[in-house]
This record gives C-alpha cells, structure tokens and sequence, in this order.
C-alpha cells in the first residue's frame, strides 16, 4: 500500500533503499506527526544488514520495506550508507529501543495491540509494557503461530478495537508480507514490525549489557547466547551484506 514516506524527509540510501535520517527527536516528532493526519494509515518497517540480505533475494519483501516508513537498525546500515554516501545515520532507532521509547513519549493514553511470538512471551510483553507506561493499554490480538483459517477473526477483531498502534513481531519476511497484504487502516492507523521485540521485551532473550550496545556489538552477543541459530545470519551474512554495498558502490 502506497504512502507518504515521511513529514520530514531525510532520508539515506542502503542498497537502494530509501531510509529514515533522523535523530530521537526527529523520530518522535515524525511519528506523532504520521498519527496526526487524518485517514491515512502510516507503516514502519526496521532495516538491518540480515534484512537487506532478504531484499536481494526476495522482490516481494523488497516491494513491501520500499512502501513503508523505514528506520536503521544496527551498525551494518551505518557503514553501507557510509560507502554509499559517506554519510552516517544521525541514530540508531532499532524497533527494540525505539518501541519502549516511543509508548513513554505518548502521553496520550493509547490502544497498542500486539501479534506475534509464543503465546507465553507476548502476554509477558504485554504485562511489562504495561507496568512500564501504565496509561496505555495493551491487547494481545495473537501469538505469531496461527493458521491461515484464523486471519480473518484476527482482522476482525483488530476491526473492532481499531487500535492507535499494531506491533506485529513474526520475523521478516513473514511479518512485513502479513502486514502488506492483510492490514488496513480500519485495522490499526500506525503499524510498526518488530521482529523480536516481545522477546527481549519479556526477558525470554536478554538484551546486551549497555557497554555492548553503545560499541555497537550487540549482534556479537546474540551471537554469543544462540550461536547455532544465529552463525548463518552473522558469519556469513554480514559479509554478503558488505559484498552487496560494496559491489554497488563501485561495481555498478
């Protein structure tokens, strides 16, 4: 679905992708912006060098992060836009800090449904959404396993609540697909895909010690806690990452 990218544009290029230039501040005042205009539904979707991956292979993925709202996600995003441009992301507004960030940013009380991960995980990331920003209120829609045959009492119920925000945390590229082709305005008016948000947000995954993210290296540690799910994502994605942003700097 077709959308203004942005009320301020600022926007980087990683590997043909137009991202999101924007501090904290920028970022806050965007979205509040997007759930400002009337009648118009605003889609948000994360790029980091795993998902880049995916749009090289993947045109339906690609179609999908090229219409939504797209933010950075990580060091690997840094450094193509660095080559490409020779200009850094002004912040690192991956879904895992920017989500808390932003339900504490709202003071307005607000509808958050949620979708996605095991069904204990979501409710626990419900529950500490909640105990954190307690004026909004949080609805668990579904856990991320349902069957095709349960979508539509999905749909309908999110119809019903019709909430200020959806967070649809099922991995790419399952999770943009699902929001591109099922999601609608009378749905929800702002939609963020959150990866694993609600696991870290749970607990059920540890986030990285401060001193970890603030180098950059938090893909280092997940690495470190689930080497054999992980090794084929960093070892040998984030050189095929670099590959592609370099075979398009200076091969193309």
């Amino acid at each position: 679905m077709t959308q203004e990218k942005s009320i301020d544009s600022q926007q980087l290029d990683v590997l043909g992708i137009k991202v999101e230039n924007w501090s904290w501040d920028e970022g806050f005042a965007n979205i509040t912006g997007r759930y400002q205009l009337d009648n118009e539904q605003s889609i948000f979707a994360f790029i980091n060098a795993h998902n880049a991956n995916i749009s090289m292979r993947d045109p339906q993925y690609r179609n999908c992060i090229e219409q939504a709202i797209v933010l950075p996600d990580g060091v690997g995003v840094d450094l193509a836009s660095k080559i490409a441009s020779g200009q850094k992301f002004k912040a690192n507004l991956n879904g895992t800090d920017l989500i808390p960030a932003l339900m504490v940013y709202f003071q307005k009380p607000m509808t958050i449904a949620m979708i996605g991960g095991e069904e204990e995980v979501i409710k626990r990331a419900a529950e500490k959404f909640k105990a954190a920003t307690p004026w909004h209120n949080f609805n668990v829609i579904s856990d991320g396993y349902f069957d095709h045959d349960d979508i539509p009492k999905i749909l309908a119920e999110l119809k019903t609540q019709k909430p200020d925000i959806l967070l649809v945390g099922m991995g790419s590229p399952i999770q943009e697909k699902w929001v591109d082709e099922f999601v609608t305005l009378e749905h929800a008016k702002l939609v963020f895909t959150v990866g694993a948000l609600f696991d870290f947000v749970s607990q059920r995954v540890p986030r990285a010690p401060a001193s970890w993210r603030k180098w950059r290296a938090e893909w280092i540690y997940r690495l470190s806690l689930e080497p054999k799910r992980l090794w084929r994502r960093y070892i040998l994605g984030n050189p095929l990452f670099l590959w592609h942003v370099v075979r398009g700097r200076f091969f193309q």
